[in-house]
């Protein structure tokens, strides 16, 4: 949704806050609990979680690398000022998370000047999830040639790693405006399969591009069949749900699971039912720091625990 306000030059300057408020977030994991914590600060090091724990990993979303409209004309801009922030951090993460539309169009060549762009990260482990934007074309062929292997171009795919079960869920390839996702009987029936041999004090960490709670059904904000997923994920003492998509922090806890949707590196969006719809939402450069900022969340595994802790630029 555009302001309808003329380009302002400041916008540039403004957007430099982008990266410490929509830069990211760092997974900390010590003693059993799993703390997102922000980005800019784990680059100081002047947290005590930053030297007492283990960076686990980083998540990174919605960097829509071909974007060029008034509401950021660099999103490759932002995302190198990402990548900045986390090459400054003492102790890396171990890898990285991108929950999808890493381009904006899925042309080979915005796939190309993003894998250029995270090629400066200084971690070499990356795992990804599509989002509809990079799916464009239907079959999702560049995504696909480019980070299919570790799902057999399926899109779903599980790892582990210090002692977490990561699970990568796909569900927007059959993607319609202002229509939920969807995972399908198939992959459903994989992620059921896929958990039965872990045990219930097993940290799990789910990654998918849409909302697998239903935020905003009107504007697609949502996975159609996401209830079915959660109930193999309820005798898990710890689960820990993340997406992207809506380009703003939404989170929820109910019981032991925490849902947590990202900020874009790119540009914000309204907020649910603010507007005709989702789109990039274009506001005056003084106002922008205070759309972005972070939300910290600690999770306990047993019993479950979760402080949310919101911080905005201005």
């Amino acid at each position: 949704m555009s302001s309808g306000l003329p380009f302002d030059p400041l916008r540039r300057s403004a957007l430099k806050c982008l990266a410490f408020g929509g830069a990211g977030t760092v997974f900390v994991l010590a003693g059993g609990v799993l703390s997102p914590m922000e980005l800019a600060l784990a680059a100081t090091g002047k947290r005590p979680s930053v030297g007492s724990g283990v960076p686990l990993f980083l998540q990174i979303s919605d960097t829509h690398i071909g974007f060029n409209k008034e509401a950021n004309p660099d999103v490759a801009g932002t995302l190198k000022q990402t990548i900045d922030l986390v090459n400054a951090m003492p102790i890396k993460p171990a890898l990285t998370i991108h929950t999808g539309d890493i381009t904006h169009l899925s042309k080979a060549e915005e796939f190309d000047h993003a894998a250029q762009l995270m090629s400066g990260l200084n971690i070499t482990e990356l795992h990804t999830v599509p989002g509809e934007h990079d799916v464009t074309d239907g079959p999702g062929t560049e995504y696909f040639n480019r980070f299919g292997q570790a799902s057999g171009n399926k899109g779903y795919y599980s790892f582990d790693h210090s002692g977490v079960h990561f699970v990568g869920l796909v569900n927007v390839m059959h993607f319609k405006p202002n229509g939920l996702g969807g995972l399908g009987d198939d992959q459903l029936a994989w992620l059921k399969a896929d958990l039965k041999g872990h045990s219930s004090s097993t940290p799990i960490v789910v990654f998918a591009h849409m909302p697998m709670w239903t935020i905003y059904q009107p504007w697609g904000w949502g996975t159609g069949d996401a209830g079915e997923a959660m109930t193999y994920l309820q005798r898990f003492g710890s689960v820990t749900v993340l997406n992207g998509h809506i380009h703003q922090i939404v989170s929820k806890v109910e019981g032991n699971i925490t849902f947590h949707t990202a900020r874009s590196t790119a540009y914000p969006q309204p907020t649910a039912g603010n507007g005709p719809g989702p789109m990039p939402l274009t506001v005056p450069s003084d106002q922008l720091p205070r759309m972005l900022g972070v939300t910290s969340i600690k999770i306990m595994r047993h019993p479950l625990a979760a402080t949310l802790t919101d911080t905005t630029l201005a």
